[in-house]
């Protein structure tokens, strides 16, 4: 680059008897402002304007090139700005602005325009570096529009600490203060507006999309942050190819775009790229997609009137936003036309070879100049008036006039701190020497050839605020008046693929992660589709979920509650037992020496009833939170005086079928049974054994308190420690009760008053079917309900024996008392033995 600006360095000195004194638009003034304009633009038929075609440093003809009408504009404006600021009496007053403005047609062939302004004032050469300071002709440069131009002459002026204040190069290359340190816009950074664009596709959401660029840094810088904005937005960039120079070529792009099966087009390039590109598009009878422009097209009216543009589907677009006319300006130009040749240049060959305005500026009308867009009007008016306030600041002006006028002036410091209104507008620079942002999303109405706004996007240093305005439909066209943020009515759905269901995690099929298929999260886990789409969690130990949920839900904690209407239940029939053994027990003792009471047991009837309220007690243990002293006890509690229970009635079945069936035949034996107290040693001996067995089971490993974790619900339950002796313990328990049953099965035939049998199989017949149940339901379902099957079974099997056993001789002894007389009983035992055999 620095053997570049030498050698053309050299060759302007070399050419400075020819263009000494250089033709060019320009004002005389106490200070300069330099302005780069790209007046002739080569595009169309062969593509954008490149520097291929001439390798000799020189001055390229400028004029074979097409005219720009809207450029000229612009110069317009700039124009127009300096004559403001020279008749204001506030700024700058006393001290006049001159400008001299080039035509920067080619990125390398006008770098002597470029040079121009590094000229010593007053002298016709650039200047070799010789040691020694030297004040350049000018204190600003506005321009050039393009970034890549921007970037290409910026060195230039950079090591000057010459402020270059542009209003069209965006690139987020310039905000870079190590390289460019004196640069200024007036046009926000590319940053903002590709986050506005990729804004646009979150809100319609559009996640598969293609990025056309033009070759220049404009289009390269874009797609650098296209590409970092995209990732966390969830946008997948399907296609990205560059528009080449050879129109023959485009074709190849949209072929590619059709292979991919992509709708939505981000282009984002100069409108010298993009013209030959949208007219492919049309040649092509490319339909119904979605095209998002970058400022620089957006509003442009060349493209909006072609013919059968609307074949092409929506064109929404980014632009800047636009600001209401300039005042005065309409005005300015028609003086400017009537006095057109004012500054024109004469001479032709001069002319061609030092690249300046003239030739096409004489037939262009003040209506063409005026109707031109104009989104950079204002941006160019600001620019001119940043390097003003800047100067005001420096040459330390007030009213009437300012205080340093003859000083060599250079406003780069102060173009840091300026800040200022300008037609209600805030103009001030950040960090980076970059404005605040603020854009206007518009949409194409190709029926009646006009730009409509229908969004804004406005970003500050300290927050940022999006309003969109209108919908979208298949149609293509904007409706509706409804106006807030972030809020959109029914948009077409252009993805790569349909956005899984609530529930659902992705599993990506393809490369891109908005290709992918659905598969809905299985039972115990959710998805969180905020923080990983891709992947269903597993909910926590004490959480759980079912397939398809989005959250997990704590596990409800499940035991028998004091306060539950089920435990209270439980707990009523419980004390029913206790307080009926009481009953019966007082009852007995009353009529302990009638035959009824006799035959029932006399005595072993009280050990009995109590032990029916023993047994009871173990109900409440299964009532609250289990700890490991009430597992311990519940079940050992039951299981041995139950037993007891049992050994009674199996002794006392078997002592009245002896009575009636075996005395006569084992009269020493039944003796010995009735001398030595058998019934009791039966009773003791099995219930000690059952004691044993329940202290062995504990010491070894008793039951502790267990979570048992199911669907929805920990349900807190009690295990049964140690298996075997467990089992042993039941098969005791088992063993003894069909003894029991059968006893008193054999006694079934009887003296009826003598009758234990029947009662006593009924009362066993409720004891095994309770458990028989209770042990299926413990098999077969899982859940709070199965908590409350054990106690159920221990009040069934207290109650067979109240029932089956007791409450008959309690109807005797209440009811019909003249059946418990010993006459009855004996005549019930004289019919007995009169029955053949």
């Amino acid at each position: 680059m620095l053997f570049l600006v030498v050698m053309v360095s050299f060759h302007l000195v070399k050419q400075s008897d020819t263009c000494s004194s250089l033709p060019r638009l320009s004002l005389d003034g106490d200070y300069i402002v330099g302005g780069l304009f790209q007046l002739h633009e080569k595009y169309g038929g062969t593509g954008p304007a490149t520097d291929t075609e001439n390798r000799k440093p020189e001055v390229l003809q400028c004029h074979r090139f097409k005219f720009s009408s809207a450029s000229y504009q612009q110069i317009q404006v700039m124009r127009f700005a300096i004559e403001e600021i020279n008749n204001s009496t506030l700024l700058l007053p006393g001290v006049s602005l001159g400008y001299e403005i080039f035509d920067y047609c080619s990125d390398l062939l006008s770098y002597g325009a470029a040079l121009e302004f590094l000229t010593q004032k007053g002298r016709g050469a650039i200047p070799v570096w010789n040691g020694t300071n030297y004040r350049p002709k000018v204190i600003s440069v506005t321009g050039p529009f393009g970034s890549s131009q921007t970037i290409s002459v910026a060195p230039l002026y950079m090591s000057e600490m010459i402020p270059m204040v542009t209003h069209g190069a965006t690139s987020v290359q310039l905000s870079s203060k190590n390289r460019f340190p004196s640069f200024f816009r007036t046009i926000p950074s590319d940053k903002y507006q590709v986050e506005s664009i990729v804004r646009i596709l979150q809100q319609f959401n559009w996640n598969w999309v293609a990025f056309i660029g033009g070759d220049n840094d404009y289009s390269r810088d874009a797609l650098t942050v296209f590409q970092d904005k995209i990732r966390p937005a969830n946008i997948c960039l399907a296609y990205q190819d560059t528009i080449p120079q050879n129109q023959s070529l485009i074709g190849r792009l949209f072929n590619n775009i059709a292979m991919f099966n992509v709708q939505v087009i981000v282009v984002f390039a100069n409108v010298e790229f993009v013209i030959p590109f949208i007219q492919k598009a049309i040649d092509l009878r490319v339909k119904e997609k979605i095209w998002i422009a970058s400022e620089t097209w957006s509003m442009n009216q060349e493209l909006i009137k072609k013919s059968q543009i609307e074949r092409i589907g929506t064109v929404l677009g980014v632009t800047v936003q636009r600001h209401k006319d300039l005042r005065g300006f309409d005005e300015f130009i028609n003086n400017t036309v009537k006095s057109r040749h004012e500054n024109a240049c004469t001479d032709m060959d001069l002319k061609e070879r030092c690249g300046q305005i003239c030739s096409d500026c004489n037939s262009t009308s003040a209506q063409t100049i005026i109707g031109e867009d104009p989104t950079y009007s204002f941006v160019i008016y600001s620019a001119v008036y940043a390097v003003a306030h800047a100067l005001h600041n420096v040459l330390r002006c007030g009213t009437g006039n300012c205080a340093n006028s003859e000083i060599i002036a250079y406003p780069y410091m102060a173009l840091k701190q300026v800040k200022f209104k300008l037609d209600n507008q805030s103009i001030e620079f950040d960090e980076n020497g970059d404005p605040p942002a603020h854009y206007d999303i518009v949409h194409w109405d190709c029926l009646y050839y006009i730009v409509q706004k229908h969004a804004s996007i406005h970003y500050t240093p300290s927050k940022h605020c999006v309003v969109f305005k209108g919908l979208i439909t298949d149609a293509g066209l904007f409706h509706s008046d409804i106006l807030s943020c972030s809020y959109f009515l029914q948009a077409p759905v252009l993805q790569c693929s349909s956005e899984c269901k609530s529930g659902s995690r992705r599993v990506q099929t393809g490369f891109h992660t908005c290709c992918f298929e659905c598969e809905i999260c299985s039972d115990g886990k959710y998805i969180n589709h905020t923080a990983d789409p891709y992947s269903c969690i597993a909910c926590q130990k004490d959480e759980w979920a079912r397939n398809g949920s989005t959250s997990c839900t704590k596990r409800s904690i499940e035991y028998l509650h004091s306060d539950a209407s089920l435990a209270i239940f439980l707990m009523f029939q419980a004390s029913s037992i206790i307080l009926i053994s009481m009953a019966i027990l007082v009852l007995f003792l009353c009529k302990n020496d009638t035959p009824v009471v006799k035959s029932a047991g006399g005595r072993l009837c009280f050990f009995m009833l109590c032990c029916l309220s023993m047994s009871s007690i173990s109900v409440f243990l299964y009532i609250g939170k289990p700890t490991e002293a009430i597992c311990t006890l519940r079940n050992s509690v039951f299981v041995v005086f139950y037993v007891a229970c049992l050994s009674c009635l199996a002794v006392r079945s078997f002592q009245i079928v002896c009575i009636f069936k075996m005395a006569a035949k084992l009269p020493k034996a039944y003796d010995f049974w009735v001398k030595h107290g058998g019934q009791w040693i039966t009773i003791i001996t099995t219930t000690v054994i059952m004691l044993f067995l329940c202290i062995l089971w504990i010491a070894i490993e008793g039951p502790k308190p267990n979570q048992i974790t199911l669907y929805s619900e920990v349900i807190l339950d009690c295990t049964y420690g140690v298996i075997p002796i467990f089992y042993v313990i039941v098969l005791f328990a088992v063993l003894l009760g069909i003894a029991c049953f059968s006893f008193a099965y054999m006694g079934t035939d009887l003296p009826k008053n003598y009758n234990e049998g029947k009662s006593i199989t009924f009362s066993l017949l409720i004891f095994f079917i309770s458990w028989v149940i209770s042990l299926t339901v413990h098999l077969s379902t899982k859940g709070k309900h199965t908590l409350s099957v054990n106690p159920f079974s221990v009040l069934c099997s207290l109650y067979g024996i109240l029932f089956g056993y007791f409450f008959p001789k309690c109807y005797i002894i209440i009811i019909t008392p003249e059946r418990n007389t010993a006459a009855y009983f004996q005549t019930a035992i004289q019919s007995y033995t009169l029955q053949p055999r």
